[in-house]
């Protein structure tokens, strides 16, 4: 099977697609549209000849010191930057606002493939001077962003139908 990777304007027909969750198909195939039209996210989509494989929406964000406030994972995030840097109110992110794969090609590694894909493509020639790519992960998807090394932002949402995670890119870049 061929597949492509395209970036989509809002007129870039949409091929058939269908995860099994009807508001992320329903992103897809309508919100995608308005959200590229008010320059709100950028969505992707990975084709095959006839159907959408999988898609992606991304924006700009960031991890601000009140997301981290009132919990022990403040440490955390904190320790990974230098020093003179931690003061800052806010620490710039991508934000994956809507990742979905088709029903028929969940779990072969699609998905892994297409975040490894999203972490490289940030980090190469630094697209939006972004250190962080923060989600928040449906429930039932938090333990695929754990296995691709997401991990929690805070305790505070536990219990809550998503949870906010984060992941470095700092991890893929050489020390000098």
């Amino acid at each position: 099977m061929s597949i492509s990777l395209f970036r989509l304007d809002p007129d870039s027909p949409r091929k058939p697609f269908d995860c099994g969750n009807p508001d992320l198909n329903e992103f897809f195939t309508t919100d995608s549209i308005n959200y590229a039209k008010e320059l709100l996210a950028v969505t992707y989509a990975l084709e095959s000849e006839t159907e959408t494989v999988a898609y992606f929406a991304v924006s700009n964000d960031s991890i601000r010191a009140e997301d981290t406030s009132r919990s022990r994972l403040k440490e955390k995030i904190l320790k990974l930057l230098p020093f003179e840097k931690r003061g800052y109110k806010s620490h710039p992110a991508v934000k994956v606002g809507r990742f979905a794969v088709a029903e028929k090609y969940q779990r072969q590694g699609i998905g892994s493939k297409l975040l490894d894909f999203i972490k490289f493509y940030f980090i190469n020639k630094n697209k939006t001077g972004c250190r962080f790519i923060i989600v928040d992960a449906y429930n039932e998807a938090v333990k695929f962003y754990q296995d691709n090394g997401f991990d929690f932002l805070t305790t505070e949402d536990e219990g809550k139908d998503t949870r906010l995670m984060y992941f470095d890119l700092m991890m893929f870049i050489a020390p000098f």
